[in-house]
């Protein structure tokens, strides 16, 4: 396979569109053609993946392609994320639930281990799993066989594996949250992901690809980079990895003027997350600062719906903050979750 700019992207791009996933993943540079490589030779194996990085960095993106170049292509690929439900649901939801089991069980239904049985099983989040869960999700590991909510015969599934994290694991083991012998379970083969700014040859190649994908959108033409826009696009530190970068494009194809994007179209205007070297922490003024140049760069742009922009950007960088835990987040924000609901409802981040 020639791996030079190997692209992925997700089946229906559109449908992650106001995500904070990563909605595609270049390999050009050689950290990243590094990680393919190693994806080429665990992906025929039946081995459980435990994928590690930071949100955004496209770790859906590289379970999708260890299915595609396993010996299950073809076969169902589910991903879940487990910080998007509630205990008691998940456990209906992984493992399926019989006729009359409980109120509002109306039908059996099948759970994803059985609807991904042939193919693989993505668990995005894994650190977020309750222990009780952690240890029925061990049994099937062990046992190869799940058992309906409401049933007492088990069913036999085959199903690879896949889990991802943007916690360190081994501390929540260490501190009791999480299971050591789930988690060596799930770490047959781990797989690295870089954050973006340790990958910059993905930079270009990535913002042209969002290029793309936008002026298709937009219906206009193609623009260019200019030399002093793809400086800046490498010197930048991306706290938000690829997915902060999608919406950088994004944004400067609203805003740019001529045939080609500047340097001043980008607005990488924001306030740098944990980019202060230790020894000269950032003081309440100078994020206070970082962030009013933030806000002056939005107004110089004269954005249409400005204040719902503000109030979304500062919703879903709480939710990442937070690993996707809507109570957590609810509470660093001060508002009530069903509020809070509200908003991730129409920001399309859950169902």
């Amino acid at each position: 396979m020639n791996h030079a700019s190997h692209i992925i992207t997700f089946p229906d791009p559109r449908s992650v569109s106001m995500s904070v996933r990563a909605s595609a993943v270049v390999f050009a540079d050689p950290r990243s053609l590094q990680l393919l490589s190693l994806i080429d030779r665990v992906a025929p194996s039946n081995a459980n993946i435990l994928i590690i990085g930071e949100t955004g960095t496209g770790k859906e993106l590289v379970a999708r392609q260890v299915h595609l170049s396993s010996l299950r292509a073809g076969q169902p690929f589910l991903a879940i994320n487990c910080g998007a439900f509630s205990e008691t649901l998940f456990e209906s939801e992984l493992f399926g639930f019989e006729k009359g089991a409980f109120t509002g069980a109306i039908t059996s239904k099948a759970g994803w281990f059985e609807a991904a049985n042939g193919g693989t099983l993505f668990l995005d989040e894994i650190g977020d799993l309750p222990l009780p869960m952690q240890v029925k999700l061990l049994r099937v590991l062990q046992e190869g066989e799940v058992v309906r909510i409401g049933a007492r015969k088990p069913v036999k599934v085959d199903v690879r594996l896949i889990a991802a994290t943007n916690v360190d694991l081994e501390k929540a083991v260490a501190e009791g949250r999480f299971r050591e012998d789930l988690y060596y379970r799930l770490k047959v083969v781990s797989l690295d992901l870089p954050i973006l700014r340790e990958r910059p040859r993905d930079i270009i190649p990535l913002a042209r690809h969002f290029i793309h994908k936008y002026a298709s959108r937009l219906d206009i033409a193609e623009p260019g980079i200019s030399a002093q826009a793809e400086r800046a696009l490498l010197e930048y530190q991306w706290p938000g990895n690829i997915r902060e970068l999608e919406n950088v494009i994004h944004r400067a194809l609203l805003v740019f003027h001529g045939k080609q994007i500047e340097a001043e179209d980008l607005h990488l205007l924001g306030p740098q997350i944990d980019r202060t070297p230790r020894d000269q922490p950032a003081t309440p003024a100078d994020l206070e600062d970082s962030f009013t140049r933030y806000l002056k760069g939005l107004f110089e742009e004269g954005k249409e719906g400005l204040f719902d922009h503000i109030v979304d950007h500062t919703i879903n960088t709480a939710y990442e903050w937070e690993h996707l835990n809507q109570v957590r987040t609810a509470r660093l924000l001060g508002i009530s979750r069903n509020v809070l609901r509200t908003h991730l409802k129409r920001m399309q981040l859950i169902d």
